[in-house]
């Protein structure tokens, strides 16, 4: 759950997240059993918070994977196991924001974050800067404070 300040009253809500395509490529990369992308899905697959994903945010997974010369096979065990487990986002009505000028795909995975009102962006994209860290109240930030917020260790700064 995340707490949110809403005028003098505190108000809890599930933590629902989209992580951009460089989360999940960080986290199959890293060696580091104790890596915080590591880390995070575990407790996704806990089910500690909901994962968002679309159909655009999947493809851009694959094309990574791909990019990155990572075995296709495990590539589609990942698919199939965000397929399972993560809540799938429609974002075919979504009128995307042109707002991620430098990397227009990057519209895509907000465009998910808007659609499934998510309250997290997970992202080590430096694009997403031009919006400040924050977008119509969804919260963008890389995946280490984003593992405070689920493990309730301290505030994300």
């Amino acid at each position: 759950m995340a707490i949110e300040q809403r005028d003098s009253e505190l108000i809890e809500r599930p933590i629902r997240a989209v992580f951009d395509s460089n989360i999940y490529v960080a986290a199959y990369l890293s060696k580091n059993p104790r890596s915080p992308n590591k880390e995070l899905f575990r407790r996704w697959r806990a089910r500690e918070f909901t994962l968002l994903v679309s159909q655009a945010i999947l493809k851009e997974v694959i094309e990574k994977f791909d990019q990155r010369g990572i075995d296709q096979a495990l590539t589609l065990e990942l698919v199939a196991f965000i397929l399972a487990d993560a809540e799938s986002i429609d974002t075919s009505d979504e009128a995307l924001p042109a707002l991620i000028v430098d990397d227009s795909d990057d519209d895509l995975i907000l465009a998910c974050a808007i659609a499934g009102n998510a309250n997290y962006l997970v992202t080590y994209d430096p694009h997403f800067d031009c919006l400040g860290g924050e977008f119509r109240g969804i919260r963008i930030i890389d995946g280490l404070h984003f593992l405070y917020v689920v493990r309730g260790d301290t505030k994300p700064a």
